[in-house]
């Protein structure tokens, strides 16, 4: 089976670094997947994004030496069965609450006897190979999002979970959710907090844990912190941004 690249990365000691798709297109998801990141996680929760987008973004990666990874818009097993089939390596999964929604990941993206995946592997056996089936439980990644206060007065439970690989923290619900508003790059004290704290329960149970950044350069801190999987930020606001930085040194005078 066609290695995960983001698995890699951690026996080589080394965090991995994700692309972010928040446009749902085909040729930006080729452009990131050539940018040399590590992996590709293309969002179905809050982009615009569909599952026919999905299939053709998911295609256009397989062409570069990028793992594709998608974040599906909530536990619903039938999405996650849809994303993995279609030839995901790794699914994030926002708003997990509880060990009972993060078992809901885990059943939804493992082949009995740990899970109850259903089998149909599609594209799954095109960009993996012939052996998909013997070797994707444990190629697969599992990340659950730590992104609300039920979240995080659980999350070492969920750590602790069999068949979750991580969790990933969304640092502006997190700050929705403690009041504080939000900021993908967080100073707030009690927010700064829940991160420190959800790192190291990831940590004290073997797990990896990932955060969503605003800049490449708050990536490398948080790597430094300990965090195993970072997102510079998107593509759509990275885009944005250079637009902007553009627009004024054509306006300038």
């Amino acid at each position: 089976m066609r290695p995960n690249r983001v698995r890699e990365c951690w026996a080589e000691g080394r965090p991995a670094i994700s692309g972010w798709l928040s446009i749902g297109n085909s040729y930006s998801a080729e452009i990131v997947g050539m940018s040399g990141v590590d992996c590709v996680t293309i969002d179905l929760q809050h982009a615009m994004t569909d599952i026919s987008d999905m299939i053709s973004m998911l295609q256009a990666i397989s062409a570069t030496p990028a793992t594709p990874f998608v974040r599906v818009p909530n536990t619903e097993p039938g999405i996650i069965m849809k994303a993995l089939d279609a030839g995901s390596y790794g699914i994030i999964c926002p708003l997990v609450n509880s060990v009972d929604d993060a078992q809901a990941v885990v059943h939804a993206a493992s082949y009995p006897p740990a899970g109850g995946r259903s089998f149909g592997p599609s594209r799954g056996l095109l960009y993996g190979g012939p052996d998909y089936a013997q070797h994707a439980d444990e190629t697969i990644v599992r990340l659950a999002m730590i992104e609300t206060r039920e979240g995080l007065a659980a999350v070492e439970e969920i750590c602790a979970l069999d068949g979750i690989d991580g969790i990933f923290i969304g640092p502006n619900d997190l700050g929705l959710n403690l009041g504080k508003g939000t900021s993908a790059d967080p100073t707030d004290p009690e927010v700064t907090g829940a991160i420190d704290h959800c790192l190291g329960a990831a940590k004290a149970a073997g797990k990896r844990a990932g955060l969503f950044c605003p800049s490449g350069a708050v990536a490398r801190r948080r790597a430094t912190e300990g965090f195993d999987f970072v997102v510079p930020n998107s593509d759509a606001n990275l885009l944005k941004a250079s637009l902007a930085a553009e627009l004024s040194a054509a306006k300038s005078t």
